[in-house]
């Protein structure tokens, strides 16, 4: 459809358009007026149509046809649509590429309307907005990671703190809030990885927060800032959770209240009359957990990989969680990895009790391998989204709880998972006495269907599906309840379409049911026949109408008992998520267990000391894709960053070839870092770790074309991050500082960034380099260790073998590894003379002389002198006596010295 026919949305809700407009476009436009910004998923019998540009738009992103429907204001109506039973298939889909939707449903029986007259339109009404971080239906959603709403709110006048972040789960119902700086709200808001970012729309206009936005890109939702209002806060949320005040679930700071109310109110606007089972916010502190900035958590690809995916992540290699609740949490812990050195005890000293008690952890995850989504099922029920399926879930949590329960009762537990213990025993346990009295072993999915309430649960749903499946067997026993009565053994009840269900009789036995006070009560004439007489009972008639309404009175029946049960789960809700996390924690310690005895990793001493010594590291992804492949062993390395003495920890430079392992060996020592602090075993064969409070990675290289910076400028960015915020109780890991420009200038910025790591942010930090000019660096830093990855030559061949040890490489092998990678014989045999020629130019180290010598390079690093000339130019020019040449020999000397010059470099070349 030609773009020149579409009506924009501005001009399709103006008032001259609805006045233009049929009775079904009016309806529509209205609604849509309402929810500009949206897709309007606008119900008309089996489908979800969309309509004018919503319409162009679905059918693009969707790939479905696009059609159109009459004509509005002289032009077509472009319009598509999906069937309603394969809805949240399309909305997955349209979720996943940025878009919100408005779903219109019908609110009105088409027969109720038609009573207003003929031409009378079925009402509808928005009944609920879908958006990526409000999402609660099974189909759309990742079982094992958590799907964040996150609201972020300023408040003036808040010193450092002015900034608030709320982040909700409305599929599990976790609310948590922290309070933050400018220059944390980057790392604060990437480590929880909301899918959706609801901002105030002035704040959102601030250029000096757009890098920031621009990280989520269209995930971030703008908002109208009455949202926002901090002086309201407080009263919504105590409205929001039924309370007098909120300071009975602890004190938040105005930017905190300010964000969680605005998360509320966005909750409310999208659910419009449901209210989702949100737990108490719970404030959890940025300091208390490691600090790791957006282009960190990209580097170290801690859940996912640079191209977006999963498989190669941390995430992946570490996750042997057997439940979805489980994965979530997982994921959560290692985005916040704790600093707080009791706390991640706590969680070590759980892992090892089940290192050591094998058979008990093998039972427990045979007992989890069986429980359902307690927390999604919930949220689903709340929002009377759930089905019976959800009901049967919390029934089979409950049991497998119990189950769980009385499995580890006997064991002496640690700190950590006692307390999970206690959670679990304080599960309603008449909860779970009622659903399974009530619930058939068989449910269906939705309600509506019916048959999932089981037989003798109720006495009347029983009798209702009697008559709705045995009508006959019914009828055929008042049948011989009425002739034993009469006397009469020919009385038969028949039915027709016009009489209904009614008793006949011949002419010769009707006295039986006629005469007589007691059977004239009983029996009332219905028709005569010419040889026969009808009747009926009150009996009868009450039997007929109960058939005719069986189906549907046994349907309310069984959708009044779903109700009372969606209550009472509701009602639970609180110890229904107390105990889901329970669950989901044993399974975490148990995976982390499981992890540990497969892959050999051990137990990391974390105190809070600036102590970092790894013994026998390695890297947990790449060791397993080796084992994968069968490439053989991961090679393990060292690495010691302890101080000798005070607190200022040793700075590593590493130096080595490309290919010989120097970014793995960065990366495995943060790793190992992050592990460790988020309660886990460690790949090494010994670990000790102080406390590591920020965490910085600079590895790899990337462009942001977006905004317009090359390569090195956003090197350039990411190092002047680090170098401004790391402090003594950080871990910086640095490779390949100042690549991207000119050799001397990128020598000049490794070189002062090293100084500057080292007599400034007295961090303990790895910088590997190519410059092997800054080992000499070692000689003036006291704390800088040179450290190199060892090569073997062999053959004219270069064996990586990946082993770190003491010293500086002596040069790159590059040139080797560009033959590996393939380059061209030729290129590969110039590239060496080259080479060659550059290092006879000047084969002393110009760096000693810089230690104490600044500004840099001035005087010392000169590019090479001219390489002297052949010696036959040489001997022409020696030979020479200007003095006693003519003009025209020496015009003659001079040509031949041209001709031999020309010769010399062309056989050179």
């Amino acid at each position: 459809m030609a773009d020149d026919n579409r009506i924009p949305t501005e001009e399709l809700i103006s008032e001259e358009s609805r006045a233009s407009a049929t009775p079904m476009m009016e309806q529509y436009i209205e609604i849509k007026a309402a929810n500009p910004d949206l897709l309007l998923f606008y119900r008309m019998g089996d489908f979800y149509e969309l309509f004018f540009d919503d319409a162009v738009e679905a059918a693009r992103a969707l790939s479905i046809t696009l059609t159109k429907r009459g004509q509005h204001l002289g032009r077509d109506i472009p319009m598509c649509g999906v069937p309603v039973h394969a809805a949240d298939d399309y909305l997955q889909k349209l979720i996943a590429l940025g878009f919100r939707v408005a779903v219109c449903e019908q609110t009105e029986d088409p027969a109720e309307a038609k009573k207003r007259g003929a031409k009378s339109v079925v009402r509808r009404d928005v009944t609920r907005l879908v958006t990526a971080g409000t999402l609660t239906e099974e189909k759309l959603l990742a079982p094992g990671e958590s799907n964040f709403l996150m609201a972020l709110a300023r408040v003036k006048g808040e010193g450092d703190a002015a900034y608030g972040l709320a982040w909700i789960d409305i599929s599990t119902g976790v609310f948590r809030l922290c309070a933050t700086s400018e220059s944390r709200l980057a790392a604060d808001i990437m480590r929880v990885e909301p899918r959706e970012l609801i901002v105030s729309d002035t704040l959102f206009a601030e250029e000096r927060l757009r890098p920031v936005f621009d990280l989520l890109g269209r995930a971030v939702a703008p908002q109208p800032a009455v949202l926002f209002d901090s002086a309201t806060a407080k009263d919504r949320l105590s409205r929001f959770f039924g309370v007098a005040t909120m300071d009975g679930f602890g004190r938040f700071s105005r930017p905190e209240l300010s964000a969680a109310a605005a998360a509320v109110a966005y909750v409310e606007k999208t659910q419009i009359n449901e209210r989702p089972a949100l737990g108490i916010p719970e404030q959890d502190g940025a300091s208390a957990s490691m600090f790791i900035d957006p282009a960190t958590r990209t580097n170290l690809e801690l859940v996912r990989t640079m191209n977006g995916g999963r498989d190669g992540s941390l995430l992946k290699a570490i996750d042997r969680t057997v439940t979805s609740g489980g994965a979530r949490l997982l994921g959560e812990r290692l985005m916040s990895p704790l600093t707080d050195p009791e706390e991640v005890h706590r969680r070590l000293d759980s892992v090892g009790f089940f290192l050591d008690e094998v058979d008990l952890a093998s039972s427990l995850r045979d007992h989890l391998k069986q429980l359902p989504d307690m927390p999604r099922a919930l949220s689903r029920l709340a929002l009377d989204r759930g089905g019976p399926r959800d009901l049967g879930a919390i029934l089979k949590g409950l049991e497998s709880a119990r189950a769980i329960a009385e499995l580890l009762r006997p064991a002496l537990l640690p700190d950590e998972l006692s307390g999970a213990l206690k959670a679990l025993a304080g599960l309603p346990a008449r909860l779970e006495t009622e659903l399974a009295a009530t619930l058939s072993d068989e449910l269906p999915l939705l309600k509506r269907d019916g048959g999932f309430v089981r037989e003798g649960a109720d006495q009347r749903l029983d009798e209702a599906r009697g008559l709705r499946d045995a009508s006959r067997r019914v009828i055929a026993g008042l049948q011989a309840q009425y002739a034993e009565e009469t006397g009469v053994k020919a009385l038969k009840i028949k039915h027709n379409n016009m009489l209904g269900y009614f008793i006949e009789v011949t002419a010769g036995n009707s006295k039986s049911l006629t005469e007589g006070d007691e059977a004239k009560a009983k029996f009332i004439h219905r028709q005569t026949m010419a040889n026969a007489m009808r009747f009926t009972t009150a009996e009868l008639a009450d039997l007929e109408s109960r058939i005719a309404n069986a189906a549907g009175e046994a349907l309310a029946i069984e959708l009044e008992a779903f109700e009372a049960l969606r209550q009472a789960v509701i009602d639970s809700a609180e110890l229904l998520k107390r105990g889901a996390h329970a669950l989901s924690a044993f399974d975490v310690s148990a995976g982390f267990a499981v992890l540990a005895e497969a892959e050999a990793y051990c137990r990391p001493a974390v105190d809070g000391t600036t102590a970092f010594e790894i013994e026998g590291g390695r890297h947990p992804v790449v060791e397993q894709a080796l084992a994968r492949q069968s490439a053989g062993p991961f090679v393990a390395n060292d690495c010691t960053l302890s101080p000798e003495s005070g607190d200022k920890g040793r700075l590593w430079l590493l130096t080595g070839p490309n290919m010989g392992g120097k970014s793995t060996f960065l990366r495995q020592n943060a790793l190992i870092a992050i592990l460790a602090q988020t309660g886990a075993y460690v790949p090494a064969a010994k670990a000790h770790i102080g406390v590591v409070d920020r965490l910085f990675s600079r590895v790899g290289a990337s462009d942001d074309l977006a905004r317009g910076r090359s390569t090195f400028m956003v090197e350039m960015v990411e190092t002047a991050a680090i170098l401004n915020q790391a402090g003594p109780r950080s871990l910086v890991i640095l490779d390949e500082i100042g690549r991207g420009t000119a050799t001397f200038d990128g020598l000049s910025i490794a070189w002062a960034a090293v100084e500057h790591l080292h007599d400034v942010n007295c961090c303990r930090g790895l910088f590997a380099t190519h410059f092997h000019e800054l080992t000499a660096l070692s000689e003036k830093l006291p704390r800088l260790v040179n450290a190199t990855m060892r090569v073997k030559e062999w053959k004219g061949e270069v064996v990586f073998l990946h082993e770190v040890g003491p010293g500086a490489a002596d040069r790159s092998y590059g040139i080797q590894v560009a033959r590996l990678a393939g380059l061209p014989s030729v290129v590969v045999k110039r590239a060496k003379n080259v080479l060659a020629r550059l290092e006879d130019a000047d084969r002393k180290n110009p760096a000693a002389s810089l230690i104490d010598d600044l500004p840099l390079f001035q005087a010392s690093m000169r590019a090479p002198e001219a390489e002297p000339r052949t010696s036959g130019v040489e001997a022409m020019l020696d030979g020479l006596k200007p003095d006693d040449m003519t003009p025209r020999e020496a015009l003659e000397a001079l040509y031949a010295l041209k001709r031999k010059l020309h010769d010399d470099v062309s056989i050179e070349g």
